[in-house]
């Protein structure tokens, strides 16, 4: 029978064995030597802790039955003292929960000697069950009170009703209470003048500024809990709260209307950031001034704002860029050392240039992997300043895991089910207890970002936000990466999403008044011209543009001829296009290019000298300090971009020229910050030890294995190889041991005898083996292991030292 920890798992089958790594993954990370580095790995406080945390609340109350039901003397228990214990609960879920604990090795041993792992003590309460220390342990009249069953209830019977009270606030849990001035007023004095509470300290700790403790002895507490049972309320199962159920096609619609405002309120944010950026604030982030800009350009609150403006961050989409050279304008710190700003990315105008459910996807999927907390935003740190988009401080690395957390819960529950928030907090607090607890404000923050993004709508998930769930949630199929066709796994997504969203129109509905309506969401190409072309006023499930004298003159600017406009429309619109907007554009074509600016700084020309003379008296361009030199031509000191700003301010419609004097027209040159890879790719699992199944699995269990058997074979060495390992040897070099070894080795090779080779692998670690040499020539010696029925190769320079079988006991 196994007699230690290290021998119970060494037992194990090899099944066994894997399905231990599967619950307690952390084992292997870094990969154990043996299964005794396994077995201190299996009862260490971190790896316990961890494996705790990932516990539901029924399974940890029969834990808790479990340290309760130990002999005093053995510090065992037994299946059948734990059912006891549990018996408010059906006898098949202890029965399981038991199973659950031993499958984890935190319980182990036969089902009448069962042992508790010991840093299970260490590392959760040490008043199990919320229940107190012996009354024996505490105090000699409080045990002799105990001891006295009759006396003890009359005892608790007799107490005041505010000592009552008392007593049945410590008996739920836990059972300690400060003894200050104030509480010994009436009821606690009474219960300590009975014996009832007992005064306890603790051994080494400051003096507390409420008091002393007292301590609810184990006795009294299971009396008081005599209608609930001795563990307290059990609940098997997860609580189900009532909750509402919506149609799964209500759901969906109402998710992909949100989908496409969460896409359109990015984009705006990283519009606005590209026409004008915002500083990276000295501490990191964004500041609150930019932060209330980019919300009102996109009307949303601001903490709507701030979480898609982390999302994109997130996606690889926005970026810090050095100031120098900024489309609007140059900020420069105090100390006169130029800042950087917050720019579009490269990779923004790639994301913009696909559909709308491939950029929701994008997003969806960087979200679920930052590590970031947007609920953070606008709250105070502990030095009592703004926590603002961006910065440093809404760094929480645990976000990820509480945002799959919360969505698993609606995941788990059937289409259409939408629990409210505190339905959904309970459900976690049952399925993870020690993880839940103080992540609160995590959980909520992960909820109403599936909102924000529509991945959840009306409460519930949805049917694309299952898939992108499910997705993330699957193990890799090709760990070696063997199948050469590329996985559609994250299509799925966006084949679901694509049919619930209006599909794309590439065509337009011009109005009377040059008003533009897109009913519906606009192909890139189509969005892209009229970017140019028109004027964004209005946007939703049919997005509203204004053609205006500014934007003809715009378009006109980045290359667009008349003809080009007038073809534009005739192509795009499925309306007649109106007179007026004719004539808008050969009016505004008409008069564009009159001026042609060029270097002199610039000069201004024109073949209209009436023109050129308005210009010249014109005060809103008496800044530039234009100076006639010829009839058609106009100079001044300032660069050309400066000229031909402030005479388009002015209402002008000017062109420059190069040197040959040919216009030139150019779209303006929009600059973007460096790309960044978007988390998602860079995250491309939860974080944390990996999930072992399969190939990958079985090979770290043969690993283990194979590392034990060299361990034991090691430990059984002959001195002499002990010796050649490091191990001190009167009268013994290592030179010598290797000229032995040769000797050793060519006579064992004669006889066909075994011999023990202690040798160095090619990472440098010691090794012994027992081995029936085979032969021994061009610097290698080649042997059988009779145990494996394995040929092993041995480079001679690496053997240490060879010692016969029949002389390794001296």
């Amino acid at each position: 029978m196994a007699t230690t920890f290290a021998d119970q798992l060494r037992s194990l089958p090899d099944v066994a064995l894997g399905a231990l790594i599967q619950l307690r993954p952390d084992l292997v990370v870094p990969l154990p030597a043996d299964i005794s580095a396994l077995a201190v790995r299996a009862q260490s406080r971190g790896s316990v802790a961890r494996c705790l945390d990932a516990l539901d609340e029924f399974t940890l109350q029969i834990l808790d039955a479990a340290r309760l039901s130990r002999d005093p003397d053995t510090i065992l228990t037994s299946v059948e003292a734990i059912t006891e214990l549990a018996a408010a609960a059906p006898a098949d879920d202890v029965r399981a929960a038991v199973d659950r604990l031993r499958a984890r090795f935190l319980l182990h041993g036969p089902e009448h000697e069962l042992q508790v792992i010991g840093a299970v003590d260490e590392v959760t309460s040490p008043y199990p069950a919320g229940l107190g220390r012996p009354a024996d342990y505490l105090d000699p009249l409080a045990a002799a009170l105990c001891a006295d069953r009759a006396k003890l209830r009359r005892t608790v019977l007799a107490a005041p009703p505010a000592a009552r009270a008392v007593l049945e606030r410590l008996a739920a849990g836990p059972p300690i209470g400060a003894l200050n001035a104030a509480a010994m007023a009436e009821p606690v004095r009474w219960l300590v003048e009975h014996h009832v509470l007992v005064p306890v300290g603790e051994a080494g700790r400051a003096p507390r500024p409420d008091g002393e403790l007292v301590e609810l002895p184990r006795e009294i507490g299971l009396l008081l809990r005599r209608d609930t049972g001795p563990l307290g309320p059990l609940r098997p199962t997860a609580p189900t709260p009532p909750s509402a159920v919506r149609e799964a096609k209500s759901v969906d619609s109402a998710g992909a209307g949100q989908v496409m405002e969460a896409v359109r309120i990015t984009e705006t944010i990283l519009e606005t950031l590209g026409a004008e950026p915002a500083p990276v604030l000295k501490t990191g982030g964004l500041g609150v001034r930019d932060l209330k800009r980019l919300a009102r350009a996109t009307g949303q609150d601001e903490a709507s704002t701030a979480m898609l403006l982390e999302v994109a961050y997130a996606a690889g989409l926005l970026g810090e860029a050095d100031a120098s050279g900024a489309p609007r304008g140059v900020y420069v710190s105090r100390a006169g050392g130029v800042e950087e700003i917050f720019l579009p990315t490269g990779t923004y105008d790639l994301w913009r240039a696909t559909g709308i459910a491939q950029r929701w996807e994008t997003l969806a999927r960087s979200w679920l992997a930052m590590t970031r907390q947007p609920s953070l935003i606008g709250q105070r740190d502990e030095r009592d300043r703004p926590i603002t988009p961006l910065s440093p401080d809404a760094e929480r690395a645990g976000a990820p895991q509480a945002r799959r957390e919360a969505l698993r819960v609606l995941t788990a529950l059937p289409a259409g089910t939408a629990p409210s928030v505190d339905a959904v907090l309970g459900q976690l607090a049952w399925q993870a207890p020690r993880r839940a607890r103080g992540r609160e404000a995590a959980h909520r923050d992960a909820l109403a970002g599936a909102v924000t993004l529509g991945v959840a709508a009306l409460g519930a998930i949805t049917s694309y936000g299952r898939l992108l769930l499910d997705d993330q949630a699957e193990p890799d199929p090709d760990p070696l990466g063997l199948d050469a066709q590329p996985s559609a796994a994250g299509s799925d997504v966006v084949r679901v999403l694509d049919a619930l969203l209006p599909a794309p129109v590439d065509h337009v509905l011009v109005q009377a008044d040059l008003s533009v309506v897109v009913p519906g969401p606009p192909e890139p190409e189509l969005a892209a011209e009229l970017d140019v072309v028109a004027e964004h006023e209005s946007a939703g499930g049919a997005s509203v543009h204004r053609v205006t004298a500014a934007s003809v003159r715009h378009a006109l600017d980045v290359g667009y001829g008349a003809a080009d406009l007038h073809a534009l429309f005739q192509r795009r619109s499925r309306t007649p296009v109106p007179q007026a907007l004719t004539y808008l554009i050969d009016d505004a074509a008409r008069t564009h290019g009159g001026l042609r600016t060029g270097s002199a700084g610039a000069y201004l020309r024109s073949d209209d000298e009436a023109l050129l003379a308005g210009a010249l008296a014109d005060k809103r361009l008496a800044p530039m300090a234009l100076r006639r030199i010829a009839p058609t031509v106009l100079v001044t000191a300032y660069p050309v971009a400066r000229l031909l700003g402030a005479l388009r301010e002015a209402g002008y419609a000017p062109v420059a020229e190069d040197a040959g004097g040919a216009a030139v027209l150019t779209r303006p040159k929009v600059r973007r910050a460096a790309s960044r890879t978007p988390l998602a790719a860079k995250v491309a699992e939860q974080p944390g030890p990996p999930q072992l199944a399969g190939p990958r699995l079985a090979g770290v269990v043969e690993q283990i294995r194979r590392g034990d058997i060299a361990t034991r074979a090691a430990r059984r060495a002959p001195v002499t190889v002990r010796a050649a390992h490091g191990q001190g040897v009167p009268g013994l070099t290592a030179v010598q041991a290797h000229g032995q070894a040769m000797a050793v080795l060519q006579q064992a090779v004669r006889d066909k005898a075994r011999v023990w080779v202690g040798y160095v692998d090619s990472h440098g670690a010691t090794l012994s083996r027992l081995v029936r040499p085979v032969s021994l020539s061009a610097g290698y010696l080649r042997a059988e292991d009779d145990r494996t029925e394995t040929l092993h190769t041995f480079a001679l320079h690496r053997i240490t030292a060879a010692v016969p079988e029949e002389d390794e006991r001296r």
